[in-house]
């Protein structure tokens, strides 16, 4: 493919990314399709699942009167031929092809060139795009690649597209079915609430719309014309700081910011859409979009680089837009927090009473903002990548954190039946508090202790009051991940000392700083391609001993009251990486003895999450005393899945044969060697799951608190015959549908059938 026309298709996708529903993405693509293939006719097919059809949606050249009512059953015609057999089809003559039918409202019989590409998502024919030509024609390679390729990526903009429209439906009439749309679990529980919006600072795109009053228009203008100045001193103040450092030519750049910053198209613009109501964020935003599409859209290259520049010089103008109007929220009742990639700070703009829960188009469960939630016990969905941010401020939305799915303006209906599951939710739990301070034990007798996962000293009250036996996992990234810079030796030590002393005497389990992958610290980035297969964990401790010593010196003199210390390390992959925590570890201590201080060496364990470990088990079984399965991390990298990635989230599941069977060899060389193993990722805090790491001997379960109450109900109803029984059928079946019906009988023979609804959904 020629660069031009990489150009015209990178060009035409942008395009269509920014359509505003269906019908607009529709004729964009038609039309321009049109323009640069040369085409008599270029149409889009869509498959209706109704009635199992092909429909004419749209079209640059045939009758437009059929749009809607020219029809294919999937057995007739060269359009369904594409879609049947999901490959391209390019053909000189079509009137002389089998499957050739003609249509008499389109004229069919004035087309003879034919080439037809699939408009394929994830494994589904969703319809045709084709190209006609009046003459004999059979497409060059450049064509048919051409219409592949933009096929290929038109059906992701095609379906962000579709729900722009429903959802402006949906906005516009009352009497619209609720929209749905679907993410990733950050936090499970479901909430419902009016949606807050926020936005990082000099974001142009996650700025939402506000309507002012008719009396806020001028105080409007007037800020927007402050930021105009300022923006404008900034720049001069730039060039006279760069005078002795560049030439006169490049001094000119600014002056002719300066410009583009003073043009009637952008100021006037601006101002007529503040005077048309919308606050002057929302106003500008617009205006700068419509700037940069004309700009992208010039054949010019140096033309089209200079959409850049308007961004920025956007940007510049929202940042001290955002100076002068900045205001904390005024909240009085339960809201949805909404953002595109939420911080902690904004996390804590909003009063914990009137937090119902969280929504963000970035992230994953695994972010600090659904650990945050997930602690707090904060419903969460993450990663809605198709969610118009800044059009659903004031919205009644539905956070459906089991499922990972979002309502939003939902009918009474749906509204009623999400009531009616926060009340059974509510009257569950109320019925599981009897069971807080009866013990984690099989109906035959064996005791599995319970452990909470948590990083939050907030946490530690609601932990204790569930009955939990100690902290399996403390996530001492958490403390890192809310400061400014890397927290001082005493710092640390006190945060380690309070929930030391809070749960002693039981046992807590410290995880070193565990950074990477999408645990990114504000002040040291990791920028990488691969972050999961990156510099994150114990890689980026041992390259800087320096903070790895700093904590550690601060874990252990927080030890010297209690002595329930336990120190475990995170994401090894090899022997060598324990050999040089353990020396490092050893360092800590001997300087802590050095100093006069006698705190005791803690029990040292591994966290087991990447396949490497668990063939290493032997040998890491001498070094260590203890084992903490994380399944979430194990099993992404047993499966070569992203969980995160919604491309391919549905084919994570912690139930995977592969899986269970790691897990059972995990379990039988620790405890060949005689140390106990521990599970602490969401497969501990899953009912049924627990049952079955139960029945393959695991020692103790570690959850968040939220989940501690069911799992205990699980383990108190089964012997551990059954679940060994239970685990012993589970490791002969092949698949993970089989496994999770299996597992699902269980608890309802045994009269759990309450759990199986929040056991059901895959995380």
């Amino acid at each position: 493919m020629t660069h031009k026309i990489f150009e015209t298709l990178k060009s035409l996708i942008q395009d269509v990314n920014e359509a505003c529903d269906l019908k607009q993405a529709l004729n964009i693509i038609v039309t321009r399709t049109r323009q640069v293939m040369h085409a008599d006719a270029v149409s889009v097919y869509f498959r209706d699942n109704n009635t199992d059809q092909l429909v004419l949606m749209a079209t640059d050249g045939l009758n437009p009167e059929a749009i809607g009512k020219i029809r294919f059953d999937l057995d007739q015609g060269l359009v369904s031929l594409v879609l049947t057999q999901t490959e391209p089809l390019n053909i000189k003559n079509a009137h002389a092809h089998p499957n050739y039918r003609y249509v008499t409202e389109t004229d069919e019989l004035a087309f003879h060139g034919f080439l037809g590409a699939p408009i394929i998502q994830h494994r589904h024919a969703l319809g045709v795009l084709v190209v006609r030509q009046t003459r004999q024609r059979r497409f060059s390679a450049d064509d048919e690649t051409f219409l592949v390729t933009l096929a290929a990526q038109l059906a992701g903009a095609i379906s962000h597209a579709e729900k722009m429209g429903e959802l402006t439906k949906l906005l516009t009439d009352a009497n619209h079915d609720s929209f749905i749309l679907k993410g990733l679990s950050g936090s499970p529980g479901i909430a419902i609430g009016e949606a807050v919006i926020v936005f990082p600072p000099a974001n142009l795109e996650a700025v939402p719309d506000n309507v002012i009053a008719e009396d806020e228009i001028e105080d409007h203008i007037r800020a927007f014309n402050h930021a105009l100045d300022d923006v404008e001193n900034e720049f001069k103040e730039l060039s006279r700081r760069l005078q002795d450092s560049l030439s006169r030519e490049e001094l000119a750049l600014f002056d002719a910011f300066c410009l583009m910053l003073r043009s009637d198209t952008l100021v006037d613009t601006v101002i007529d859409r503040i005077k048309s109501g919308q606050w002057a964020q929302g106003a500008l935003r617009e205006t700068i979009s419509e700037h940069v599409k004309q700009f992208n859209a010039m054949d010019d290259a140096y033309l089209r680089e200079r959409a850049a520049d308007i961004k920025d010089l956007g940007r510049r103008i929202l940042m001290h837009l955002q100076a002068q109007q900045s205001k904390p929220l005024d909240i009085t009742a339960p809201v949805i927090l909404v953002g595109e990639e939420l911080s902690v700070s904004q996390f804590a703009e909003v009063p914990l009473q009137y937090l119902a829960g969280i929504i963000s188009t970035q992230g994953s469960a695994s972010s600090h903002i659904a650990i945050l939630s997930h602690a707090l016990g904060i419903p969460a969905v993450m990663g809605i990548e198709d969610l118009p941010v800044n059009r659903l401020k004031g919205q009644r939305i539905v956070v459906d954190g089991y499922r990972g799915q979002i309502y939003v303006k939902p009918t009474t209906a749906v509204l009623n039946e999400f009531k009616r599951l926060i009340k059974k939710d509510e009257l569950l739990d109320n019925a599981l508090k009897q069971l807080i301070d009866k013990a984690s034990v099989t109906l035959d007798g064996v005791h599995i202790p319970l452990h909470v996962n948590t990083g939050l000293l907030a946490d530690i009250s609601p932990s204790l009051q569930s009955g939990a036996e100690g902290v399996g996992l403390y996530r001492t990234e958490i403390p890192f991940l809310i400061r400014d810079g890397f927290p001082g030796e005493e710092e640390q030590a006190h945060i380690y000392q309070q929930v030391l002393q809070s749960f002693a005497p039981r046992p807590v389990t410290f995880r070193t700083l565990d950074i990477g992958g999408d645990k990114a610290l504000p002040y040291f980035p990791v920028i990488e391609a691969n972050p999961f297969l990156g510099w994150r964990g114990i890689r980026i401790m041992l390259d800087h001993p320096e903070i790895f010593l700093t904590q550690i010196r601060a874990i252990l003199k927080s030890n010297i009251y209690g002595n329930n210390l336990r120190l475990m390390l995170p994401m090894i992959s090899d022997v060598s990486e324990v050999d040089e925590s353990l020396k490092l570890i050893h360092k800590a201590h001997r300087e802590l003895i050095a100093e006069g201080m006698a705190v005791p060496f803690p029990l040292i364990g591994l966290m087991i999450e990447v396949p490497s470990a668990i063939f290493q088990m032997h040998a890491l079984a001498k070094r260590v005393d203890f084992f903490s399965i994380g399944s979430n991390d194990l099993t992404q990298y047993l499966l070569a899945v992203d969980r995160n990635n919604r491309q391919v989230a549905g084919l994570y599941n912690c139930l995977h044969p592969s899986v269970l069977h790691s897990i059972h060899h995990i379990i039988s060389i620790a405890h060949q060697h005689n140390k106990p193993v521990s599970a602490c990722g969401e497969m501990a805090g899953d009912p049924a799951s627990a049952l079955l790491l139960a029945g393959m001997g695991i020692d103790t379960l570690s959850m968040s608190v939220g989940s501690l109450l069911k799992v205990k109900w699980a383990i108190r109803s089964f012997t551990l015959k059954q679940t060994s029984e239970l685990a012993e059928k589970a490791l002969t079946m092949e698949n993970v549908t089989d496994i999770r019906a299996l597992v699902n009988q269980a608890l309802d023979n045994a009269g759990l059938s309450e759990l199986i609804r929040v056991d059901s959904i895959e995380p």
